[in-house]
């Protein structure tokens, strides 16, 4: 058995995610549940998930308190886990990115592995560890696994050397732009980042998969955006994260291309809404305004495909 075996000792929900779990009625569960698979280390099979990825999503907090969603690609073997308390993260500075300005050393951050080709995912909370321009390593605080429910399938391919950062600058919009609204309208995955400053003093930032049907994700006349909350594994870490502290950053691809639309704004949780019954098989639904708008062409250097477009070796 692993010397790392030991979970972490106490309640590991905090005020938010315990006030969605009671309103859900599974808070007696969710305590029963929570030390036994949220850990202070990455097990072996996670440690081994990371280093296979060729994209990892990172939530981070910017110094002026904006909350960001963003992606970093690399080579596989890029993420590498010396150790199960630290994952090594080989991904250079992007002033590009409004997220990276969350990077500095000490900073928080949240860190989701997803291979949309397996519908693998895996969830860490940490802190960072700047080990120079060209990467950091993150200190685990939280670590656990996800089920696949709501991943779309896809395989990807290179279309440069991801080492290669885009020479498009980023466009910073003062609202969703024609093309922001249709990637927005068409999307069946998105990723969101928050995050919560917690009783002791310590900052934990989440950063999480959403997915359902094509156009799932509704643009509002208030240039908001409306999303519905299906049955998941009731940890509730976004929407808790957004009941304590209402801001929030939602970063979408277009797979197609490699473009990136990132936004950072205010979050609304609605438990109780009449419109619910509009999202077949949502259980709640919850609101972001966002007051930043970043468009980055080709920030990614990679593009997905339907499985059986690409075979894989």
């Amino acid at each position: 058995m692993s010397s790392h075996a030991a979970l972490l000792p106490d309640l590991p929900w905090h005020t938010g995610e315990r006030l969605l779990q009671e309103r859900a009625g599974v808070q007696a569960r969710m305590a029963e549940v929570g030390p036994r698979v949220v850990r202070d280390y990455m097990p072996d099979q996670h440690r081994d998930f990371f280093q296979q990825l060729p994209l990892v999503v990172l939530g981070t907090v910017a110094p002026d308190g904006r909350v960001w969603a963003t992606l970093r690609a690399g080579a596989p073997g890029f993420l590498h886990s010396p150790d199960p308390r630290v994952l090594d993260v080989s991904a250079a500075r992007e002033p590009a990115d409004p997220a990276d300005a969350g990077m500095d050393d000490g900073n928080a951050l949240g860190l989701l592995g997803i291979d949309p080709m397996t519908r693998r995912r895996n969830r860490m909370n940490g802190r960072v560890e700047r080990t120079g321009p060209d990467g950091f390593r993150l200190a685990v605080g939280q670590s656990f696994g996800n089920c696949p429910q709501y991943i779309q399938q896809r395989a990807f391919d290179f279309t440069r050397d991801p080492d290669v950062a885009s020479d498009q600058p980023p466009q910073v919009l003062p609202a969703l732009d024609e093309r922001a609204r249709a990637l927005i309208a068409g999307a069946d995955t998105f990723f969101v980042a928050s995050y919560v400053d917690l009783a002791d003093g310590s900052r934990q930032v989440d950063v999480s998969h959403r997915g359902g049907p094509r156009g799932f994700v509704r643009l509002d006349a208030d240039g908001g955006l409306t999303i519905p909350d299906y049955s998941g594994n009731r940890f509730f870490n976004t929407l808790g994260n957004l009941a304590a502290n209402p801001i929030a950053g939602l970063a979408f691809v277009d797979y197609t291309t490699g473009n990136l639309l990132q936004l950072s704004g205010r979050a609304e949780v609605l438990t109780d809404s009449p419109e619910i019954a509009n999202w077949e098989g949502a259980e709640r639904l919850w609101r972001v305004i966002p007051d930043r708008v970043v468009w980055r062409e080709a920030a990614l250097p990679l593009v997905w495909h339907a499985p059986d477009a690409l075979p894989r070796p």
